[in-house]
């Protein structure tokens, strides 16, 4: 995912942290609505727009897509 968000902002994966704000690093709706076609269509059932759009980090939307991380 970050590599698909950074690549969507034209900058190296590194420049993105999870608490980057996505819009303020420049993702408009158009880029934001590209990479929710691209995360469905590789299976991501839970890559919902306004989910995404009404928290623009990238930890979010990891929580959001792919679930909290366990241990167990």
């Amino acid at each position: 995912m970050t590599a698909d968000v950074a690549s969507a902002l034209g900058v190296p994966p590194e420049e993105i942290s999870d608490d980057t704000n996505l819009v303020d690093a420049g993702l408009d709706s158009i880029r934001l609505m590209q990479l929710v076609e691209k995360w469905r269509a590789e299976g991501s059932e839970n890559a919902d727009f306004v989910t995404l759009a009404g928290t623009p980090t990238l930890g979010a939307w990891i929580a959001a897509i792919v679930g909290p991380w366990t241990t167990d």
